[in-house]
């Protein structure tokens, strides 16, 4: 069957010929508590953080990583049953939070008008590109198409709070998801990430909160909890808990694993109210499991190379023909990338205050033009627009079309010089 246990469709990367390693991270120690006192309560998007902080990748490039498990949706996109399509979403979903388990390096904040393409059409039969299309607050847009029966967009804006000992990391905006023959169209939202022990001891990353994700054609649902990690809990870390209901609230299916490691699902067969004292329960009866999803294992070595994935190695590698705004030819990062920290922070400097001079010709313009009665129609992104979301209310940025024609042409000429 379509559910059937999962099987690794995951032509290896080395057969592309992409590369397998970078150079390892060099041993710099910093204080984070000199920086980090004068931060308390503050958005953190406005603090200049040197790159010891980082890793060499873009938060472009780490949206894109939402992809590492596409195949799901591959797979969704085949099945006759849109409950055990919305399984197989939920997998996708979680599937996502996978790489972070040891990614305690935050990434590049991008360029307003930096871009990431992933042009995966020959091996994966899909393209992603992602835009930088706010700067205070950060935002980017993303919009894939896949020729294997799926598009998916999202636009999110990083939150984040430090509070003392934690930090909050609260992603917003919804991600869309809409397979082209049947015409499902899913909707749902990140969960909170929290950064533990930001002043003494080992970082560690937690995800906690709920997901709804819903199916606007069928009305169908799926609940998914993330459960926060209790040093006095018995359950497993890092656990998923879920259930995928019908348009009726009626149950037809439990997912259960954790988001590091893998999710099944089981089929609901009989359900019944039961429970002691008063406190109703629902109890399940289900069929066997089935693993829905399972994490790659990482590369060799990968604790001295930031504890990339094999996707995530590959993702800064050059290549010829991208947009002149792709993060892979930010030069502060690539300094970062081959281990030159000193230079990469100089350059890191240069390039914010090369954004920070065109912002402020930009207000000096906007606020010439009020005086003059004239309209100013100030910043817009390149690749994406604005528009409202009739699903969620939402005014977004979406994909307005455009780029891989100007690849082909190799005509750069509309892209702002941000390096």
């Amino acid at each position: 069957t379509i559910m059937s246990d999962w099987t690794s469709s995951h032509s290896s990367l080395l057969e592309l010929c992409r590369r397998t390693h970078i150079p390892d991270k060099p041993n710099y120690s910093l204080n984070l508590w000199s920086i980090m006192k004068n931060c308390i309560g503050k958005e953190l998007s406005k603090i200049p953080m040197p790159v010891n902080f980082n890793e060499p990748l873009s938060m472009l490039q780490r949206l894109t990583e939402d992809l590492e498990y596409h195949e799901l949706l591959d797979k969704a996109a085949r099945c006759e049953s849109s409950l055990e399509q919305m399984c197989l979403v939920a997998a996708f979903s979680v599937s996502s939070y996978s790489t972070t388990v040891h990614r305690t390096a935050k990434p590049f904040n991008p360029l307003l008008g930096e871009t990431y393409e992933l042009d995966c059409l020959e091996e994966y039969g899909y393209r992603s590109l992602c835009e930088q299309v706010s700067h205070h607050p950060p935002a980017a847009a993303h919009h894939v198409i896949s020729q294997r029966g799926w598009t998916l967009w999202q636009e999110i804006t990083i939150a984040s709070k430090f509070r003392g000992k934690y930090l909050s990391i609260m992603p917003l905006g919804a991600i869309h998801l809409q397979f082209h023959s049947s015409g499902n169209h899913y909707v749902w939202r990140k969960v909170t990430s929290t950064v533990h022990n930001i002043i003494v001891g080992k970082l560690w990353i937690d995800q906690s909160g709920d997901i709804e994700i819903a199916n606007h054609r069928t009305k169908e649902t799926c609940q998914l909890k993330f459960s926060p990690y209790s040093y006095f809990s018995r359950d497993v870390p890092r656990k998923v808990t879920g259930v995928v209901a019908d348009s009726n609230g009626q149950a037809h299916y439990i997912l259960s694993g954790t988001w590091d490691d893998k999710m099944e699902s089981a089929k609901i067969v009989q359900s019944s109210r039961g429970g002691s004292e008063g406190k109703q329960k629902t109890v399940y009866q289900t069929l066997s499991p089935k693993v829905l999803w399972k994490k790659y294992p990482l590369p060799d070595n990968a604790e001295n190379m930031y504890y990339f994935s094999a996707l995530a190695l590959t993702l800064n590698e050059l290549e010829d023909g991208v947009g002149l705004t792709d993060s892979r030819l930010r030069p502060d990062q690539r300094l970062m990338e081959e281990g030159r920290w000193d230079e990469a922070n100089s350059e890191k400097q240069r390039l914010e205050e090369k954004q920070r001079a065109v912002r402020r010709r930009r207000d000096a313009e906007a606020s010439d033009a009020l005086d003059e009665g004239k309209d100013y129609e100030g910043y817009q992104p390149v690749w994406f627009h604005q528009r409202r979301d009739s699903l969620t209310g939402e005014t977004n940025f979406v994909y307005k079309g455009g780029y891989w024609e100007t690849k082909e042409r190799q005509d750069w000429s509309m892209c702002p010089d941000i390096f």
